[in-house]
């Protein structure tokens, strides 16, 4: 599998156009159950609402989906998945909520509304990168504790889990060359007497772009 770019946190957005409130919403989802999940949330949130639009794309299956939900066909959920589709964002899932105003903006008033507040959406959430790190198991006296999250930290890892016994034993996740660079920091500081061990893979996102 390889890396690819999905939302970094879960948000929401707001603007008026012609008195039409739009209130976009926005998460990051690994499954069509999560999506509907969401989807249906904001119904029920926005039950008074004239709209509620939404589009989803995951990255397993390539499963893509979208609906305009009573708006002209082609002016709400496709535009919505256009703006992922072009910055290459999968495993979101976006709902974009309309009061209407009183006032008709027009199929291409609509398609432009709908794409700013997926927009809008996005850029206010920012975009991760999903890529493959590894697992370590990192034993830690508890005199080294702090110092060793510093450490941890400086070469990108993130600590996972802590087990607390006689001694630490630490859960990290390191991005592509983290582990290398991190392993001579720890011979260092416990002066030979810690190793790691590898704990498996898994893909997690790095930070914002």
């Amino acid at each position: 599998m390889s890396e690819y770019r999905v939302p970094f946190e879960d948000g929401e957005s707001e603007f008026t156009e012609k008195r039409s409130r739009f209130i976009s919403h926005i998460w990051r989802v690994e499954t069509e159950a999560q999506a509907r999940e969401r989807i249906e949330q904001m119904r029920k949130q926005y039950y008074d609402a004239r709209h509620n639009c939404w589009c989803y794309v995951l990255h397993d299956g390539g499963v893509v989906r979208y609906s305009d939900d009573g708006e002209p066909q082609g002016t709400a959920g496709q535009p919505m998945l256009n703006v992922f589709q072009r910055e290459g964002v999968e495993n979101v899932c976006c709902v974009v909520t309309r009061y209407f105003g009183g006032i008709l903006l027009g199929a291409g008033g609509l398609t432009r509304a709908y794409t700013k507040g997926a927009k809008d959406a996005l850029d206010s959430v920012g975009i991760a990168r999903m890529s493959l790190w590894t697992l370590w198991l990192v034993p830690c006296t508890y005199p080294l504790f702090e110092r060793m999250k510093l450490e941890i930290a400086a070469c990108g890892g993130v600590v996972r889990d802590a087990e607390y016994g006689a001694d630490i034993t630490l859960t990290v996740a390191f991005p592509a060359g983290g582990a290398e660079a991190f392993a001579p920091r720890l011979r260092e500081l416990s002066a030979g007497g810690l190793e790691m061990v590898a704990a498996g893979e898994e893909y997690l996102p790095g930070p914002r772009e």
